[in-house]
């Protein structure tokens, strides 16, 4: 049985289980985000991109193929490990804690997909929002996309079961100590498995917080992929530009 551990994340993301329970995203999705974002903030062509917690890099390379240059990182080697098949000329991968600054700047930083707040010492949080700022050139922008939480928690179911490739994963949703957390169990391989996320519950009000602290500066907020108004209670993100 694997339990959960300080830092989740490590050990969960570099199990192929994580990937096959979210194989279902909507990437079309995703990648009509990456065009809106792109042509809102104006990134020039070749510009720099930085992709912090890039996984597998399937987000890099659509940007890649947008004709930016980019550098996708991520904590778990496995992910990079596939991601770097994909490397090219204008297109690279490294293994990276987001909590420090990486030695480049860049024309824009995103944080996508509620790839935040994953921390066990919340001071981490902090030194994420200075690494990005040390990582803008003078006209780069920082993008932190993430859940909702007000419209999450209004949404939140408790329990359920996802069958996805014969395994059957079960979900249990609760808030914890200011966190939203998810137990997931499932039998596979002929072993049971147990693993935990938990991500800290940040409102736009406490991620303002972080970024006065940080010294950066809010410039804008969306709601949605299509970068409509957002709305505290009714909008499904939560997404920040600031420099």
């Amino acid at each position: 049985m694997t339990k959960p551990t300080k830092q989740w994340y490590a050990s969960w993301f570099n199990t192929p289980y994580y990937h096959i329970l979210y194989k279902d995203r909507d990437y079309s999705e995703a990648q009509l985000f990456m065009d809106n974002l792109t042509n809102y903030l104006n990134i020039p062509e070749g510009g720099k991109i930085l992709d912090l917690a890039c996984g597998k890099g399937r987000h890099s390379i659509y940007l890649n193929e947008l004709g930016f240059d980019v550098t996708g990182v991520d904590l778990s080697e496995q992910s990079i490990k596939h991601a770097q098949q994909f490397e090219n000329d204008t297109l690279r991968f490294d293994v990276h804690d987001m909590s420090k600054p990486y030695p480049d700047t860049f024309d824009a930083v995103f944080n996508l997909f509620t790839s935040f707040g994953y921390f066990e010492d919340e001071t981490c949080n902090l030194k994420t929002i200075k690494s990005i700022k040390a990582e803008l050139n003078d006209f780069g922008f920082g993008v932190i996309d993430f859940m909702n939480v007000n419209y999450v928690m209004d949404q939140l179911v408790s329990e359920d079961i996802k069958t996805v490739e014969g395994i059957d994963f079960h979900q249990k949703r609760s808030i914890k100590d200011g966190y939203i957390v998810k137990d997931i169990s499932f039998k596979a391989d002929g072993e049971h498995f147990e693993f935990q996320e938990r991500v800290k519950a940040f409102t736009l009000e406490g991620f303002e917080a972080l970024f006065e602290e940080a010294g950066v500066y809010l410039l804008d907020v969306f709601g949605d992929y299509k970068l409509k108004t957002y709305h505290a209670q009714t909008s499904e993100r939560l997404i920040m530009i600031f420099k």
